[in-house]
């Protein structure tokens, strides 16, 4: 395995972050409702690289995209984030920015 478990959730600074593909429609809806609620997010296109999709998909569990990563830990895809938004914990992601 190219990147430890760790690093593949670590190497990207932002609180928020967004692991897509090329047309992938239900990435395009996650962006666009995190940007609607001011939530700062790193994307992260795994479109040209497959060997990070399996890698990703070890240390998610996941294997669909988009994938959400808050603070380390995953939250789903647009089903959770669409939950998340409901609930008012998307609220918070935005409200903790830094």
């Amino acid at each position: 395995m190219g990147w430890e478990q760790a690093r593949i959730l670590v190497d990207v600074p932002s609180r928020v972050t967004l692991f897509s593909t090329d047309a992938c429609t239900f990435c395009v809806s996650a962006k666009s409702l995190l940007a609607k609620r001011g939530v700062v997010f790193e994307e992260v296109n795994l479109a040209e690289h497959p060997e990070l999709q399996a890698e990703l998909a070890e240390v998610t569990g996941l294997t669909s995209f988009p994938q959400i990563i808050v603070d380390g830990e995953t939250v789903g895809g647009l089903n959770e984030l669409r939950a998340a938004d409901k609930s008012g914990t998307l609220a918070s992601w935005s409200a903790k920015q830094s």
